[in-house]
């Protein structure tokens, strides 16, 4: 078991954004998440040579025309997705792009393994080409998995710690942790820190065949990032959404996922000093299959006497994979800009992976 809780002086959330099948922005995703509004479409023929022939994809997304042609030819989906959504967060106000850059500002990004897309096809051409080596060398950095985390630092001048964590659902909470660490070893004075998630026939052929058959919910896809902070209370201008009570991270051992998510949970909230009655929402990651029902379970077991919103998102905008921790954090905080009620009132992450990995997070809505 990995703890991560937090002691005194705890980070905190000034800032969001999110690129998602709600469209590209907050604003889009609070209406999307306010609304309950599912996003799957039927794909078209081109999209559609995979096992289902619907997504929840973000519309009308095409790299070159939400980022412009220039430095744009090779840049695959995931990273198109990191590089808008980073954007956007920055683009927010004039504080989150002057805090958020520069020599202080760090970016940690959750991922699977990047493009499977990207791998897939750069394989494909070395097998199929006249020679091996008649392959288009800009589209290799697309193959490596810290590609979309390299080019939000370039694109947007992030010169700190860049880093690119693989964790499959888990994965945002794992940068989460992450950024915790750096800023409390003084590595960065803020940290950019999401995850991110493509849609693609790849991706969803790969998903087929590692699930168990069963019919689940259509694949989803997007980025969304956190501007995380150290508390400053002499900052008058810090706008503190949320403050970072405790992330705790554990690792399934054979098959009890929900003995680990339950430890995880009851660890965190000691750890916290947060008491269980606070909680006001939570946040599943819907996996699919026993991992999924394991974690439905256990949050209904642990707040079985609490009152909690139920943000779970995996039926509005599919299984996002990577991206499903960063976006449940999100909603969260959409969750208490809409609710002043719940100011003060704890929020809650939980999030497992097939891959035997599990977690979960707390957070002080402000």
């Amino acid at each position: 078991m990995t703890t991560t809780a937090t002691g005194a002086g705890r980070p905190v959330i000034t800032a969001w954004s999110a690129v998602s099948p709600f469209g590209i922005g907050r604003t889009a995703f609070a209406e999307g998440v306010r609304e309950r509004r599912p996003t799957a479409v039927v794909l078209d023929d081109a999209d559609a040579a995979g096992p289902r022939d619907e997504a929840c994809v973000v519309p009308a997304f095409e790299v070159r025309t939400v980022l412009g042609k220039k430095g744009t030819r090779s840049m695959d989906r995931v990273t198109g997705l990191a590089v808008t959504a980073v954007g956007a967060l920055l683009d927010d106000t004039e504080r989150s792009r002057a805090v958020g850059t520069g020599e202080g500002a760090a970016l940690a990004l959750g991922t699977t393994t990047g493009s499977a897309q990207s791998m897939m096809d750069f394989t494909r051409e070395s097998l199929t080409g006249d020679q091996p080596f008649f392959v288009d060398p800009a589209r290799f950095p697309n193959t490596v998995m810290n590609c979309a985390a390299g080019q939000s630092a370039i694109w947007y001048q992030l010169k700190g710690p860049n880093t690119t964590i693989a964790g499959g659902r888990t994965a945002g909470l794992h940068a989460l942790n992450y950024s915790r660490r750096l800023l409390a070893a003084g590595r960065a004075q803020t940290v950019l820190c999401g995850a991110a998630e493509e849609y693609s026939t790849a991706r969803a052929w790969l998903e087929h065949h590692s699930g168990d058959g069963a019919r689940t919910a259509p694949l989803g896809e997007g980025c969304a990032v956190l501007l995380v902070e150290p508390a400053a209370g002499e900052d008058a201008g810090q706008p503190v959404l949320a403050e970072i009570l405790a992330v705790e991270l554990g690792v399934v051992l054979g098959d009890d996922v929900a003995g680990s998510l339950m430890a995880c949970l009851r660890g965190a909230l000691r750890r916290s000093g947060a008491d269980l009655t606070e909680i006001a929402a939570v946040a599943r990651c819907g996996a699919p299959g026993a991992e999924g029902d394991a974690e439905a379970a256990v949050v209904s077991e642990l707040l079985a006497d609490v009152e909690a919103a139920d943000l779970t998102q995996v039926g509005l905008i599919g299984d996002t994979g990577a991206a499903s921790a960063a976006f449940q954090a999100v909603a969260l905080l959409a969750h208490a800009e809409d609710n002043p009620a719940v100011a003060g009132k704890v929020g809650l992450v939980t999030s497992v992976d097939r891959t035997g990995t599990v977690g979960c997070a707390l957070l002080r809505l402000r």
